[in-house]
């Protein structure tokens, strides 16, 4: 079994990445042998689509599953289709995180931990699921008080202001065509699933 972690250096010793889309090395390891190969993330300076590109990179290296600080939905729905496990919330060195794999001791998540394009922003962004609310608080301070500060950030560091990165129209169209053919293959391979089982009961 190969599991991938998103690092900043090229070693075992090194210190990980938190970003997976744009994380300056990804680290194979095979867990039982802790032998691993070093692969520099030829997506990091990427316009868009990295996270998509980076997770297809993962697949075509036969990983199993993936241990990250982050993960956007583009990344993690490729991830998916792929059969790759995604593990997040992971810090530290990357030989001790892979120790926290083989004890059982990291999180598997089941949807994204943050928004698209978290990578290229200066401080990072919560996922917010579809529907989700993002209206100001007003509330009330204990003891009667009423607090006048009505932060609106959203998702930033304190004090920070979010920007979003500019995305050419040319951009966000080829990174949404690859999502589409990514949803289509798995969609496809949900049907076939659906047809032999309904071969099987029938026979």
């Amino acid at each position: 079994m190969k599991i991938a972690v998103t690092s900043t250096g090229p070693d075992l010793s090194s210190q990980m990445d938190p970003r997976f889309g744009r994380c300056q090395f990804f680290i194979i390891v095979d867990p039982e042998t802790m032998e691993f190969e070093v692969i520099q993330n030829p997506n990091i300076a990427a316009a868009g689509g990295a996270g998509i590109q980076s997770a297809q990179l993962m697949a075509s290296k036969g990983v199993k599953a993936v241990l990250t600080g982050q993960c956007g939905p583009n990344a993690f729905s490729t991830l998916q289709a792929a059969g790759i496990q995604v593990f997040t919330g992971v810090g530290g060195v990357v030989k001790d995180a892979v120790e926290q794999f083989k004890s059982g001791e990291l999180k598997l998540v089941s949807q994204p931990t943050v928004g698209p394009k978290f990578g290229m922003r200066g401080v990072g962004s919560p996922y917010v699921p579809p529907g989700a609310g993002l209206g100001p608080g007003r509330g009330m301070g204990r003891g009667g008080g009423m607090g006048r500060g009505m932060g609106a950030g959203m998702g930033g560091a304190p004090g920070a202001v979010f920007q979003p990165p500019s995305v050419s129209t040319k951009q966000e169209l080829e990174a949404l065509k690859k999502q589409f053919e990514i949803l289509k293959e798995q969609l496809d391979r949900i049907n076939q699933r659906i047809s032999d089982l309904e071969k099987k009961k029938k026979g």
